[in-house]
């Protein structure tokens, strides 16, 4: 037979709390004369030791076991063969989890020695470049011209330019005085305000200019939204095929509460704002103060700054426009050929400081 024996503390802090109004007792049977005998009792939780070794004083390696310990040694003495088998395989699929861990390690140490730390960094930074151009506008890189680099039939396709004709009349027309109230109201984005100052005189150069600063302003507000509930977001002011062109090309779908929902994500913001680029490229002679979008978009300038690179302009610093955020350093973007190669986003230098 096993003897089993149990421990207990009848002071410190994890004794059972028990009534001074009552006196415990225990009674011991005697079997030979069966007559029991009562003797005055403290009451305490006491838990088995399982131990062979240990004498009744030892009980400090037990009490530092966590619960888990101690539940797996219960198991061990008195389990079912069912649960000393679920423990068994428990405590191999730990041994087995440290085994592979070991040689993931390994695995890629030996890659390090193999390849080198900094051709690692390099091709993460360029895994990074390669994401993001999935969400810039198609990119032309033998173009002869840099209205060719982004074409303006992929911003926006015949049908949709002609689309902007209605709402964009509004500002083919506008007076200093509307700009002034517009400025005031901040209606529009700081880009575009600034530029319906300096409309061309020309009929078509005109129109041409007014119609892109809406589709620009339609952008850079819908970036703001972050659910879309609604069929026509920007209201009924916004032709249907823009409309469809917002939620088509700058969403990403989700699913909530049992319904489909479209989202704009990080990932859409940055689309987005690489089109909005795009399109204040051809609006401003392919030279754009980079800060003042960024100042519409409201990013960061790292993350703006990552996302002209990606599409291959020169940066430069710049002195603000008047009025405009004059307290800080305005970075210019300039397309021209040839295109510098594509340069890594700032998470490369994060990564290098790391390593």
């Amino acid at each position: 037979k096993q003897l089993l024996s149990y421990v207990g503390n009848n002071f410190g802090s994890g004794v059972t709390k028990r009534n001074s109004l009552c006196r415990y007792f225990v009674g011991v049977l005697n079997k030979d004369s069966g007559q029991m005998e009562v003797y005055n009792a403290e009451i305490f939780n006491m838990q088995p030791l399982l131990s062979d070794n240990l004498i009744p004083d030892d009980t400090k390696d037990y009490q530092n076991k966590s619960f888990r310990e101690k539940v797996d040694l219960c198991i061990e003495a008195f389990g079912t063969s069912k649960q000393k088998r679920a423990l068994n395989s428990r405590r191999m699929n730990a041994v087995g989890n440290d085994m592979l861990n070991t040689a993931v390690t390994k695995a890629a140490a030996n890659v390090i020695d193999a390849k080198g730390v900094t051709a690692l960094i390099q091709d993460v930074a360029q895994d990074d470049v390669q994401n993001m151009s999935i969400f810039l506008p198609p990119c032309h890189e033998d173009a002869d011209k840099p209205e060719h680099v982004y074409k303006f039939e992929d911003i926006l396709s015949p049908a949709e330019y002609e689309a902007l004709k209605g709402p964009a009349a509004a500002f083919i027309n506008i007076t200093p005085e509307e700009i002034t109230k517009k400025t005031e109201e901040k209606s529009h984005c700081s880009f575009v305000l600034e530029e319906l100052k300096f409309l061309p005189v020309d009929e078509k150069s005109r129109d041409h200019k007014a119609r892109c600063l809406w589709f620009l302003d339609i952008l850079v507000k819908f970036s703001f939204l972050k659910v879309i509930k609604k069929k026509h977001p920007m209201g009924p002011e916004c032709p249907h095929i823009i409309s469809r062109k917002l939620m088509k090309n700058f969403t990403s779908l989700t699913y909530n509460n049992g319904s489909v929902q479209n989202l704009i994500s990080a990932s859409m913001k940055t689309k987005i704002t690489s089109y909005v680029i795009a399109l204040a490229l051809h609006i401003n002679k392919f030279q754009i103060d980079l800060t003042v979008l960024q100042n519409d978009m409201k990013l960061h300038e790292s993350r703006m700054m990552d996302i002209a690179k990606a599409m291959r302009l020169k940066i430069s610093k710049a002195k603000g426009l008047p009025g405009l955020e004059n307290d800080q350093n305005h970075k210019l973007g300039t397309l021209s050929l040839p295109l510098p190669a594509q340069k890594t986003s700032g998470n490369q230098r994060k990564r290098k400081k790391m390593n």
